[in-house]
């Protein structure tokens, strides 16, 4: 998993915060459509850009442009507010145990220690449980990840733009499979302008199955929250 400073110098070094991403696409659009070895997610993202004044793909693109402008917001919330991953974990764990009762966070506890995990919670509430268990999860996250999918490859140049889209695209793709999944954190992530930042923990939840969570009981969360600190 990734180390808010990984993302940071990831986003600074390939300029994503100085692209002014449907701008870079009218500008190398049609070098995109000319050059037949350049694939992927990115290239897609670029040709619907192109075809944004056509009735067919006017949705498409007015789609595109809204999450182009909230993944530069969540990069801008990184540089900003700090680490975004917690923020995200935070936000989770909030939502899953903010209806729990004392007794049912009691049980929760007991049964992360029973598999020798132990959240350390000043109190016993849902929104306290919620920050411990918040800061056990990134404490424990494998941070030598390799973020980059620009590697070896130059901010600006046409393969740089291109491979910059399809992170995008990852992100946006990312974020619509938990709109579906958990609507709930996906609204939660979308007001503070993060669900576009979900792609970085999404293989985590994947792992430990932490969408389930919002129709487990509370051993079934027990064992969610122990596979995410493990």
């Amino acid at each position: 998993m990734y180390n808010n400073n990984d993302v940071i110098g990831y986003l600074q070094t390939n300029r994503i915060l100085a692209l002014k991403l449907d701008h870079a696409a009218s500008a190398v659009g049609e070098q995109v459509k000319d050059d037949v070895s350049i694939t992927g997610k990115g290239a897609t993202r670029l040709l619907y850009y192109t075809s944004c004044f056509t009735r067919e793909y006017n949705d498409v693109c007015q789609q595109q442009k809204r999450e182009d402008l909230r993944f530069r917001n969540a990069v801008i919330r990184i540089l900003n507010n700090g680490d975004v991953i917690y923020e995200m974990l935070r936000i989770y764990f909030e939502e899953i145990l903010k209806y729990k009762t004392r007794e049912q966070l009691d049980q929760i506890k007991k049964a992360l220690m029973a598999v020798n995990v132990h959240v350390a919670a000043s109190t016993l509430t849902g929104a306290g449980y919620a920050l411990a268990v918040a800061t056990s999860v990134r404490i424990g996250l494998n941070l030598n990840v390799q973020l980059s999918v620009l590697t070896g490859r130059a901010a600006g140049t046409v393969a740089g733009i291109v491979a910059t889209y399809g992170l995008v695209q990852n992100a946006a793709d990312s974020a619509r499979r938990l709109h579906l999944r958990y609507p709930a954190y996906y609204f939660a992530l979308y007001i503070q302008q993060m669900e576009m930042m979900y792609f970085l923990i999404e293989p985590l939840f994947d792992r430990a199955g932490a969408l389930d969570a919002q129709w487990s009981s509370d051993s079934a969360l027990a064992n969610i929250i122990a596979r995410m600190i493990r």
